[in-house]
């Protein structure tokens, strides 16, 4: 028999039952999502395209193109149009300079190795060959079998690659096509009186997504651009693939243009000290205009972020899923940011406006109304 103080809680079956459904049901979604992911991410990565490229869609449209397949269509082709004419015009340079740099990269590694050359400090002073060969070391042992599978993995790769960007394409297109439409079907699940404001919402994170994604790249293609022009001056070798390079790297938010600049300066290096010297300086002087013009322009005026949130949302996005994570993580906290602000909005509204408009245009208070009437 239990005494006084104790307490019998009891659980009905149904209770028990629907608690573990509801565990149950979780663990299958997450396996879904982890078993599918790498779709997932193509289509995040297609919803991103499709954000960006819908303005353009609706702008020909309301120029005369009332047909959304057409209007979608003439975007793609545009598009291709000029990937295809940069393509023209750069690429048998950009893959000469790269055939050139593979064919250049087995001297640099000889040079560094022997302790010559301009990188020929790196193993005189701090002896980076030895350290790397003993880091390595212990992994000697599977190296064979690793080998083996080597050629198997990079034709995976490839094709996955390919695979990827094909599903993109067409997941695109698919969206393009579809327009407002397959937002509006999601919104229509929810119930009628909460519509308005997940329209409203939806508009919103469309308009700070679509403005980051082309801030992004604007920014992207002057790092770039002028990284090449530089190199070009210096006479630094490779410098269309290098400019390529800083412009790939750049999408990756505070950390990109950097990490492009520790590779160009080295490969700078490989010319005269001076031209390593001037590639900092302009390196240098390019991250002060970027981060503190050209980003505080595209978020302050998308994402409305601060750089604290920014860099906190960028490191955890990496840690998550790596490069797609930091590209997309800046995006998806100005989503957030909309979201909880249209909730903190709705959670505590401002009070009613109880003052009167009297026949003169004078504002009483309720009070004073109330005294008044007869």
């Amino acid at each position: 028999m239990s005494s006084p103080d104790e307490r019998v809680v009891s659980f009905r079956p149904r209770t028990v039952v629907t608690v573990a459904a509801l565990l149950v049901g979780v663990a299958i979604v997450l396996w879904v999502v982890w078993v599918s992911r790498r779709v997932l991410i193509w289509a995040f990565v297609s919803a991103f395209l499709a954000v960006a490229l819908t303005p353009a869609v609706d702008a020909l449209q309301r120029r005369g193109l009332h047909r959304r397949g057409a209007a979608a269509a003439v975007v793609y082709l545009v598009m291709i149009a000029i990937i295809a004419g940069l393509g023209a015009l750069f690429i048998p340079t950009l893959v000469a300079q790269v055939n050139d740099l593979v064919d250049a990269a087995p001297g640099y590694v000889r040079d560094l190795t022997h302790g010559r050359g301009s990188l020929g400090f790196l193993e005189t002073k701090y002896h980076v060959v030895e350290r790397v060969q003993q880091a390595v070391k212990g992994n000697g042992s599977g190296r064979l079998a690793g080998g083996a599978t080597a050629a198997l993995d990079v034709t995976r790769s490839v094709v996955t690659f390919i695979a990827g960007v094909v599903t993109i394409l067409f997941m695109t297109f698919f969206m393009l096509l579809e327009g407002e439409a397959w937002r509006d079907r999601v919104i229509a699940l929810l119930p009628v009186r909460a519509q308005p404001r997940a329209h409203r919402m939806a508009g919103e994170i469309a308009k700070t997504i679509g403005g980051y994604i082309t801030g992004n790249l604007f920014i992207s293609v002057i790092a770039g651009f002028f990284t090449t022009i530089v190199l070009l001056i210096v006479g630094v070798p490779f410098a269309l693939a290098l400019g390529l390079l800083v412009a790939i790297l750049d999408l990756i938010p505070l950390a990109g243009a950097t990490l492009g600049a520790i590779v160009v300066t080295l490969v700078a290096l490989t010319v005269s000290v001076t031209s390593a010297i001037i590639v900092l300086v302009w390196f240098v002087v390019y991250q002060q205009l970027e981060n503190h013009l050209l980003q505080p322009i595209v978020y302050g005026r998308t994402v409305k972020l601060s750089p604290l949130a920014i860099l906190i949302a960028v490191l955890v996005g990496a840690e998550v899923a790596g490069v797609i994570g930091a590209l997309a993580a800046i995006p998806v906290a100005g989503t957030i940011q909309i979201v909880l602000s249209d909730w903190l909005q709705h959670r505590h509204p401002p009070p009613p406006h109880d003052d009167v408009t009297t026949d003169s245009g004078l504002e009483l208070p309720a009070s004073a109304t109330a005294a008044n009437a007869p």
